[in-house]
């Protein structure tokens, strides 16, 4: 280019163009070529229009070397180490290239510096971008040329050149906090270097951490630090911070990282202020904080890193503890510096909706499934609610990751049992809801679902955008276990008529009149659902109290009579006001006459203690104390209940039985029989002597004593409820809709599911005996009288069969 403009100028001026260019590139100006020579030169150029030619030729010829030359060259240089297997000569090769890089742009670089300076000095009237100018097009150029598609041996030689020094760098810097002790019993122990593994004399680390200033030096000069460091210091850093995290943070719950985190990311910032040592103009960094708080002025492109470093560190840790949510949640409050890690971490990432999806995935697959206990899948449901407020104040994440748990609880017929069995301290590992019920603070649940009432407006937040859609807003919804734990159901109404069920049982089956404990948790109780919901556990907890009083003014006034009129069975009886008690167990059966007897003077002594009141006894229910005397032995102190009493004392009339008579004396069916006469059969007070006839075993002989090898089981001990099951009261309740169901049908000949519900709704009381229907459990409820052959459905509607209408 220089000879073909040299040929196009007028006489005179290719003097002038050769004198310009020679000055441009060449490392420095000719000795006998002086400033004004050179301006002289430019004034010819510029007073011809020329000058604005050197800027496109001193670049063009950059662009021709570099092309032509240089980068082949490079290139050379980079590979000629490739399957070299020592490390520190392919990081020697990879540095040669670049000084030799560095040798052979200079010239250029030198003269764009020189011809940016005559543009903003104007000299001989040249005009043109400036020296600033000049340099970004020519940096532009160098990275074109030499970087748009480089090969895989320019990042492959870089990462494993930054890899030796960060090792290095890390080694060294731990080294510089070990005492001198420490690091001297160390070195005494271990021969290796630390870095890089290698014996002292093959250890190169100190001449990698030199030739990185280098090296970093080379590369800034030339405008590519960024563009050749970033992808393998990148790379170090995913790797590294993985890692250490696999190594420090997996299955560790109790303990926080993001300290720990801080201290080795400061290191990290030292190295990477080696790497980018010439940009940033120093090599020691600021550390980073961890609570949020602004970072001490500094280098940008350190800001930039140490917030990619905190964003990748933040992602993967969340990463991790999702996949290790169930075990945090099950582990809690152990696990409460885990929970409060990833709160941190999760705020500064978008990975809420793959919390969710993996949680309840993590739920369903885990934990709701037939093989997982009731009290189990409650236990771990009031871990979540405990954890997942720690980690979501706005209950979001518990609203939405633990419906799964909620719908679940609602399938399990035990779930209202095992909930109130643990407000109350019955159920085993129960310590999170009784300490709950007796906190003192407790949320009342008849006033929480007016709380949003006057409320002020300014205060008012929208819910998060992955927030359920229901009815209640963020302020309603509740953190409260146990409010959590009854809104399942949607009615408080089901665990007060639960607990009157487990109460109910409780005092009969103690029958030690000691309420002490029954009275404080329904004190609880009553905080929480109200005094109106408890009221008749209060008449049932009187009722006890009331016996008590009663029994004792019976047996004073049985003390006072004769010895030949005193009843020859005491009795303590237990009075029930029938109308605030739960549904009983109906079981008929014959008492001995002596006992009957005994139950008659006791009415009529109740009768003139309690004008207009009377007793109506429930036979099969409570406990009798006896005595048992054979001829060799005697059994003392029984607790059997009424009916294992009655068997014993018609065998005292009468030593042998026929099952058959027994049971008609008994007046209960032989199967019930029999498994009654098991008891005592492993008492080894009555044995079997032919099929269906028993005998008493006055001598327990070994001849006569029945084989120990067999267990004779009675399936009905005390221990069985004596209320009786929900399921039970829901049947008859739904027998009563059935009546109703059965008399619409019959005026009205067909009906669809929801108009019966309508119609139910609209015409069936609802009361203490009666509870609403859901259209889903009506559907249920029909369907099962479809396939007894009671109901006719065709397309939606109902009717009942022709035989029965």
């Amino acid at each position: 280019m220089n000879d073909s403009m040299s040929d196009l100028m007028p006489e005179g001026l290719p003097a002038a163009w050769e004198t310009v260019t020679a000055a441009l590139v060449s490392p420095s100006t000719p000795p006998s070529v002086s400033d004004d020579t050179v301006t002289e030169a430019l004034v010819s150029l510029c007073e011809q229009g020329l000058g604005q030619y050197v800027e496109g030729w001193l670049l063009e010829t950059l662009q021709v070397c570099l092309a032509s030359d240089v980068a082949p060259e490079f290139w050379a240089g980079l590979k000629q180490t490739e399957a070299d297997s020592q490390e520190k000569d392919r990081a020697r090769a990879l540095l040669e290239a670049f000084r030799k890089l560095l040798r052979r742009l200079t010239p250029f670089l030198c003269g764009l510096e020189r011809l940016g300076s005559w543009q903003d000095e104007a000299r001989g009237g040249l005009s043109g971008p400036g020296a600033h100018g000049l340099r970004e097009r020519a940096y532009s150029i160098i990275r074109a040329i030499l970087l748009f598609s480089p090969p895989p041996v320019l990042q492959d030689r870089v990462l494993e050149f930054y890899s030796r020094t960060f090792s290095a760098h890390m080694s060294q810097a731990v080294e510089e906090l070990e005492t001198t002790e420490e690091a001297a019993a160390e070195a005494e122990g271990n021969e290796t270097c630390p870095g890089c593994a290698a014996l002292p004399e093959l250890c190169w680390c100190k001449e990698a951490l030199e030739r990185l200033q280098e090296f970093s030096h080379i590369l800034s000069r030339l405008q590519l630090l960024e563009r050749v460091s970033s992808e393998a210091v990148t790379n170090i850093l995913h790797r590294l911070i993985e890692q250490r995290m696999e190594q420090r943070c997996r299955g560790e719950y109790e303990s926080s990282f993001l300290k720990d985190f801080e201290n080795w990311l400061e290191k990290v910032l030292d190295w990477l202020g080696r790497v980018f040592a010439s940009e940033v103009g120093e090599t020691s960094t600021s550390p980073l904080l961890m609570d949020g708080k602004p970072n001490p002025p500094g280098s940008a492109i350190l800001q930039r890193w140490r917030c990619h470093m905190h964003q990748f560190f933040c992602r993967i840790y969340v990463n991790m503890r999702i996949e290790e949510l169930f075990s945090i949640i099950r582990d809690f409050p152990e696990s409460l510096p885990a929970v409060e890690d990833l709160k941190f971490c999760l705020e500064r990432t978008n990975q809420r909706l793959q919390l969710l999806t993996s949680l309840k995935s993590a739920f369903e697959t885990r934990l709701l499934h037939p093989g997982v206990h009731t009290s189990d899948i409650i236990t771990v449901y009031i871990s979540a609610i405990k954890a997942l407020r720690e980690l979501d104040p706005s209950m979001v994440i518990l609203q939405v990751a633990c419906q799964p748990i909620r719908k679940y609880l609602r399938t399990r017929e035990d779930t209202v049992r095992q909930i109130v069995a643990s407000l109350t301290g019955d159920a085993e590992g129960c310590s999170e809801l009784a300490n709950e019920l007796s906190r003192a603070d407790p949320v009342t649940l008849e006033t929480q679902d007016s709380e949003d009432e006057g409320s002020d407006p300014e205060e008012w937040t929208p819910d998060p955008t992955d927030a359920l859609t229901d009815k209640s807003g963020s302020k309603r919804r509740s953190s409260d276990i146990i409010s959590l734990l009854v809104s399942i159901y949607g009615s408080k109404e089901i665990f007060i008529d639960e607990y009157k069920t487990v109460l109910a049982d409780r005092l009969l089956h103690q029958l030690n009149y000691n309420t002490a404990r029954e009275i404080r948790n329904v004190e609880l109780l009553k905080l929480r659902f109200g005094e109106s919901h408890m009221h008749y556990c209060e008449v049932m907890l009187k009722d006890v109290a009331d016996s008590r009083r009663i029994n004792t003014n019976v047996r004073e006034e049985e003390a006072r009579l004769p010895e030949e009129e005193r009843p020859a069975i005491p009795l303590s009886a237990m009075i029930l006001s029938s109308e605030f008690w739960p549904q009983l167990k109906d079981e008929k059966m014959e008492l001995p006459s002596a006992v009957s007897k005994a139950m008659e003077a006791y009415t009529h002594r109740f009768e003139k203690l309690k004008a207009m009141r009377t007793l109506s006894w429930k036979p099969h229910l409570g406990s009798v104390t006896l005595d048992v005397e054979l001829e060799d032995r005697t059994l003392t102190n029984l607790s059997v209940s009424p009916i294992h009493a009655a068997i014993i004392l018609h065998f005292q009339d009468k030593s042998t039985w026929a099952l058959e008579e027994l049971s008609s004396a008994l007046g209960v069916p032989q199967e019930l029989l029999r498994r009654k006469l098991a008891f005592w059969q492993q008492h080894g007070v009555l044995h079997e002597e032919t099929s269906g006839h028993y005998s008493i075993l006055e001598k327990a002989s070994a001849r006569e004593r029945p084989d120990r090898g067999v267990m004779l089981i009675d399936s009905d001990e005390e221990g069985d409820s004596n209320t009786t099951t929900q399921s039970e009261q829901r049947e008859e309740k739904l027998q009563l809709f059935w009546a109703y169901i059965q008399a619409m049908l019959t005026n009205l000949e067909s009906m669809t599911l929801e108009r019966i519900h309508s119609m139910l709704r609209m015409f069936v009381a609802t009361g203490p005996g009666i509870t609403e229907m859901d259209v889903n459990e009506l559907q249920g409820f029909l369907q099962k009288k479809v396939r007894d052959h009671q109901l006719i459905v065709s397309a939606g509607v109902y009717r009942l069969p022709k035989t029965t209408q």
